[in-house]
């Protein structure tokens, strides 16, 4: 679930954990790290819904989400900012696709 080279934040809520990580939408070609670094960077998410302790690596203990298609943010913090917003939805009951009800009716 978790990308190891991710680096992740955990918001608690409403008896759940909300982890996020920013990632770059187009990683630096390490051969042009000159070019990249005169570009914008632009960012978009990973995150998952799960209750706290859960280990997120087995099926059903998490609820995977991440930026839709050609989503990207500005920065790091909008991003940041847009996946807890989606990550309270989800626990919400908000979100049109995604929900927390298989972590609560599974018991884990």
């Amino acid at each position: 679930m978790a990308d190891q080279t991710a680096s992740w934040q955990t918001v608690q809520y409403e008896g759940f954990e909300i982890h996020v990580s920013p990632v770059p939408k187009d990683p630096p070609d390490p051969a042009h790290a000159a070019d990249a670094a005169a570009q914008n960077s632009r960012y978009t998410y990973l995150g998952y819904v799960c209750h706290p302790g859960a280990n997120p690596q087995l099926p059903g203990h998490a609820v995977p989400f991440h930026a839709d298609g050609e989503e990207s943010f500005a920065s790091v913090d909008d991003a940041l900012y847009e996946a807890v917003h989606v990550g309270r939805s989800i626990v919400d009951g908000t979100h049109p696709d995604l929900t927390v009800l298989p972590l609560v009716t599974g018991g884990v």
